[in-house]
Parts: C-alpha cells; structure tokens; sequence
C-alpha cells in the first residue's frame, strides 16, 4: 500500500469530498555516491554547526526564515498549517478546462487520489462527470510547505491530481526555429505523407506501458557487473576515442527509409522492437557459463536443422538392422579381430 502523503478536500462550488493523496510515481535511478579515488573514501555530505564545526543530531534541525542578518523565526508544521488551514487542506478547483487544451510540458509530478471516510458519492459524481464533460480541473494546492497549480485528471476509475508548473516556469519557445506547417516549403512530398502515415497506421496498437523499461539502465548494471568479474573495481575506463558519426550529417533519402520500414514490418518479418529488455544479467552468471549455454543454444539449434526426409531415412535404416545387446565390449571385439587374422 502506497504511503500517505496528504489528507484533505476536493472543493469545487460548494462541494467538498474527502480524499487522501498517495504517490503516483517513483524514481529508479542508480545511486552512485562520491569517492576519493586515492583511498575509496566516501565523499558524503555532512551536516555540521557553520560556528563549531561539529556534527548535528537531525532531532535539533529546525527550518528557520531569516527575517535580519542572523536573526531567524524557528517555523514547524502547524505554523506551515495555520499560516493558511484552508488552503492546506483543500484541492480547490478553480475552474475546468477541456483536456486537450493543456499542454503536456505543464505536468509535473502525479499523485494518486483516493476517496476517503463518506468520500464515495462525491469522488464517484466528479470522476463521471470529467469523464463526460472530457475535461480536468485546474486547482490550487499547498503541498510541502509550497502551493502548487494542480490538474485534476480521470484515469480508468481513478482520479489523478498532477501538479503542474505556473506559465512563468515554462521556457518560452517562440524564437525556436521549427519547420513550417506548409510541407510544400519543406520539400515533403503528398507521396512520402502518404507512407509515413502508412508506417504509423501499422505501428498503432494498444497502449502497454509494461512493455517497455529502462534498458539502459540494465546495460549500465551489466557494465558494472562486468567490471567486477574481471576484477576492474578500483580503475577508471580510459576514452576508447571511438566517435560515432551524427545521423544528422548524412542526406536521408525518405522515401527508400519510408519503404524499407514498411516492407521490414510486413508479416512474417514483423520485429517487436518495443518489447522489454531483459533484465541485467546477475553479478554470480560468469562469462564461462553464458559460452557454455551458447554452445549448448547451437547444438540444439543444429539438432533443429537436419531435415525431415533424412530423420526417417535414418529410422528405417535403424529398424532393418538386427538387433545388437548393447553390451557389447571393447574385449569382445578385440576377440573376434584376432580370430579373423588367425584365420
């Protein structure tokens, strides 16, 4: 069960429904912590007293607003609350707009939205009624001591609130050269529009985001993983000086690109590029053992490869022989030879 990050009221005209916020996302970065390479010594960061130079027990950190030079006002949580109750405990929606209006750069960081005690009926009549009117709610929040603008947003049967940034925190991108909406300008033929939305109608399916991850990331575990079997731990990798060359540098022919990509998906030839990456391999799986199961992969694989016709070709000509006890021995065979050179 997700943490509890928030308790308080959606409040739209004079409704008010309970709810509870719980985290929609999460990170899954690697941590890589600062070392000193002379004698691998963590590199950390330390929270010390500026006057003593001593460590502080985190039970004596306060916040503290600094209202002259040295002077500071200690703040706690009830006075972040009481600075404003209502805004801290309430999504007040302020107005609703058609979703396809807000632009995805003003999304920020989402958060689960649960109805809470006698929350039912009033969580149940807005979701349907975002459902069906297609829009989401534009409101106010304050969340970590900070007042967010929040979108209120219908997902399958879940309402999401996602904080969004303020129009001020948005690069403008007016002065940003993009080619023009008219392709004639581009030198975009009817033709090649025609097989690139060709390409995009066979790419269309369902959405499954299950389907994808952060393959890098697994690669990047790999590496690791490698550079501890050969016993590498302590040593930087020096630059390989290899630069790949930029696409970018290269005239594309369109429409051979638009052609190949078509045919590459055609039945039978169809690759599922989006499929999952799998995950890196465990640090205890040596390099020894994946050759190993490689050859193993290519006896089979040729194992695979003889034939029909040949197999029963065989079996018949097994079938016609007389029967042998198959514990014939070298002794035995020795045997019989030396009867025949005597003979």
């Amino acid at each position: 069960m997700p943490r509890v990050v928030w308790k308080g009221a959606i409040s739209f005209g004079l409704v008010h429904v309970p709810i509870v916020l719980h985290p929609g996302a999460r990170r899954a970065d690697l941590d890589f912590d600062w070392i000193d390479r002379r004698d691998m010594a963590p590199v950390g960061y330390r929270r010390i007293n500026k006057r003593t130079g001593k460590p502080i027990e985190s039970e004596n950190i306060v916040k503290g607003y600094q209202y002259e030079k040295g002077e500071y006002v200690l703040m706690n949580d009830e006075d972040f609350r009481q600075a404003n109750p209502a805004a801290t405990q309430t999504v007040e929606i302020a107005c609703f707009v058609k979703a396809s209006e807000v632009a995805p750069y003003y999304f920020d960081t989402p958060y689960y939205m649960v109805p809470d005690r006698r929350g039912d009926k009033g969580y149940a009549l807005l979701r349907e009624t975002l459902r069906n009117t297609d829009t989401v709610g534009i409101a106010n929040v304050v969340l970590h001591t900070k007042q967010h603008l929040a979108a209120v947003l219908v997902v399958d049967d879940m309402l999401l609130l996602n904080t969004m940034r303020y129009a001020d925190e948005i690069v403008a991108h007016d002065e940003l050269r993009v080619p023009s909406a008219d392709l004639a300008d581009t030198g975009v033929s009817a033709r090649e529009l025609e097989m690139a939305e060709k390409l995009v109608e066979d790419m269309t399916e369902a959405w499954q985001p299950d389907r994808f991850r952060d393959a890098y990331r697994d690669d990047l575990l790999a590496r690791i993983e490698s550079r501890i079997e050969a016993g590498e731990t302590h040593t930087l990798t020096e630059p390989s000086g290899e630069v790949s060359e930029r696409s970018s540098a290269k005239v594309i022919d369109l429409m051979s690109m638009l052609r190949q990509s078509i045919e590459s998906r055609a039945p039978g030839k169809r690759a599922d590029a989006a499929a999952p990456a799998k995950p890196a391999r465990k640090a205890t799986k040596t390099a020894p053992a994946k050759a190993a199961s490689a050859k193993t992969a290519s006896a089979k694989t040729a194992s695979k490869a003889v034939s029909k016709p040949a197999a029963k070709r065989a079996a018949k000509a097994v079938s016609k022989r007389p029967a042998k006890s198959a514990a014939k021995t070298p002794a035995k065979s020795a045997r019989k030879s030396t009867a025949r050179r005597a003979a």
